[in-house]
């Protein structure tokens, strides 16, 4: 699953389960229709208590990102809700996993700014 977790993050555990799972909805990895892992198995990947679990999926429901169905799991909402989330949100959590990555790749701040500034469309 795509789901990553962060110790440092100060967002609860399963919130953080809860916006992983919003953003790929949000941006086509997850389909509408499309099936999630049962709350044990997501539980069982992730090492977590199926209780965690459940609760981001609760989240989900209440949001309308997702649907229930009786006996049979947890779907992608046909016409999921577009997140409630602000944009400086994404983009800083989007932000904080690219310098991660660039710091595991030896590189610095600096290096991703200058990247993003020569790929960026002009005037955005």
């Amino acid at each position: 699953m795509f789901v990553e977790l962060r110790k440092d993050d100060p967002r609860p555990v399963y919130r953080q389960i809860a916006d992983e799972l919003q953003r790929a909805i949000s941006v086509g990895v997850l389909k509408p229709g499309e099936s999630l892992p049962s709350t044990r198995q997501l539980a069982a990947e992730l090492r977590l208590n199926p209780n965690t679990v459940q609760h981001a999926y609760r989240t989900l429901l209440h949001e309308g990102m997702i649907e229930m169905r009786r006996g049979l799991g947890a779907f992608v909402s046909a016409a999921p809700r577009e997140p409630r989330q602000r944009p400086a949100a994404v983009a800083r959590q989007i932000a904080e996993r690219a310098l991660r990555d660039a710091f595991r790749h030896g590189l610095l701040a600096s290096d991703l700014l200058r990247a993003l500034e020569e790929i960026a469309p002009r005037g955005s």
